[in-house]
């Protein structure tokens, strides 16, 4: 058995895990990342955020990124209530000065990113399962791992990061996870090739299509590769029978018939999957010298692809929190108090929209955006990630908020249907096998 020190541990090699390692490398720490994978790994969340691109750069990673990157310009929403497609682009936002994301695969994307953490300093260690951890008096003491090979291993770190994303180790472990109360959902997914694409500049363009149980998303990515996958509610999952996950999947493309009409001459080209208790958050994100970052901490409805930004971004916060941690103890208690803030804010912005972006009303609202008091370029900053900077969008989007309700008010009958369908469709499902293929 190997016995390693170190300054920081961290748990996973997604995108979490590699911008935290990398940046305290460069900060001078000394830094193990242990994910139980090897890259390149197949993962879903291709679709990224402008609010990335800057983060890129500052990585040195750009030019990879878009190597393999899809130019995105902008996110459309398609209604089966309405005639025309709404587009918004992102040049069009409060800040002109990101007018574009990229669609990558993500087997190719966290392979850069943990590439580049490797570059930087960090001692990576792939097909390594961190099994558990040893606190004593809120200090990490012991982690423990295990190799493919059996071998296993023991450091002691001075701090320990969770950025295991959906395994949630932490979490698990401190029994701190619980449901979403106020969102539920499930995915079922697979890539396609020869899906119809739109033309010229737009072709990167993400589309979400509602439909009567969810919505799906239409991700293009380079050579050909086309993301399809459909976010409906778990109990809507029990309706699938004793069909498989691709027969369930083709049959609901096949009754959303703009989604039907890309996917006409397209072929899938990868296994169908699925996951369920989509929508999760921690009760607490750090303890005296330990963080959970990214989905390890909380995951919300993909609709608006804030997964990587807001993974990503924690790693910025977390890499501050740390070396604050590290070099300035009496400074501990007030970085830790500001990454907690930072933390629930991300989510908190995203999901006010998230959790009624199937609500007819707000339906109305995406497919005839209005710009009165800005409406229109607020919400694209937040469609954009740019939540966490300094770009004053906020009063408008307040505003936009209570328009939504003045909606609500006007329209009272439509509200309370809305609000007890979605009452209904939230409700827990417990069921493992309707994630089986």
């Amino acid at each position: 058995m190997d016995d390693r020190t170190c300054d920081v541990l961290v748990i996973g090699g997604g995108p979490a895990g590699s911008t935290v390692s990398s940046m305290l490398a460069e900060k001078g720490h000394k830094v193990v990342l242990l994910e139980k994978a090897h890259h390149p790994r197949f993962h879903i969340g291709e679709s990224l955020l402008p609010a990335n691109l800057p983060l890129f750069e500052k990585m040195g990673i750009a030019d990879e990124i878009k190597a393999i990157g899809m130019h995105k310009p902008g996110a459309e929403f398609v209604s089966p209530h309405h005639d025309w497609k709404q587009t918004f682009h992102f040049a069009d936002a409060w800040d002109k000065s990101m007018p574009h994301a990229y669609q990558v695969k993500r087997a190719e994307f966290d392979e850069i990113l943990i590439r580049n953490a490797t570059r930087k300093g960090v001692d990576v260690h792939e097909g390594c399962k961190v099994t558990a951890v040893d606190f004593k008096n809120d200090e990490a003491s012991t982690v423990h791992a295990q190799y493919e090979d059996g071998r296993e291993a023991e450091w002691h770190p001075r701090f320990v990061v969770d950025a295991s994303g959906r395994d949630t180790f932490l979490a698990n472990r401190f029994k701190i996870k619980q449901r979403n109360p106020k969102h539920n959902s499930s995915a079922v997914y697979g890539h396609f090739s020869h899906a119809k694409r739109n033309e010229g500049s737009a072709e990167g363009n993400i589309t979400i299509f509602w439909f009567e149980h969810g919505w799906f998303w239409f991700i293009p990515m380079t050579n050909d590769t086309t993301s399809v996958g459909m976010v409906t509610w778990p109990y809507y999952m029990k309706t699938r029978g004793q069909r498989s996950l691709q027969q369930f999947m083709m049959d609901n493309i096949a009754q959303t018939p703009e989604l039907a009409a890309r996917l006409g001459e397209a072929t899938l080209i990868n296994k169908v999957e699925a996951t369920g208790n989509f929508s999760y958050v921690s009760q607490s994100n750090h303890g005296k010298n330990h963080l959970l970052l990214g989905d390890a901490y909380a995951f919300i409805d993909p609709v608006f692809s804030s997964g990587v930004w807001l993974a990503m971004h924690s790693g910025v916060i977390g890499a501050e929190t740390i070396d604050t941690c590290l070099r300035r103890p009496a400074q501990a208690r007030a970085a830790l108090k500001e990454f907690d803030r930072v933390m629930r804010h991300g989510p908190k912005a995203f999901s006010w929209f998230i959790y009624r972006v199937t609500n007819p009303i707000m339906r109305d609202f995406f497919m005839e955006p209005s710009n009165i008091f800005r409406f229109k370029e607020a919400l694209l900053s937040v469609l954009a990630g740019d939540v966490f900077g300094k770009t004053p969008i906020w009063r408008a989007v307040f505003f936009f908020k209570a328009m939504y309700y003045a909606a609500n008010v006007l329209q009272p009958r439509r509200a309370f249907q809305a609000w007890q369908r979605r009452r209904a469709n939230i409700r827990a499902v417990e069921d493992p096998s309707l994630y089986n293929a």
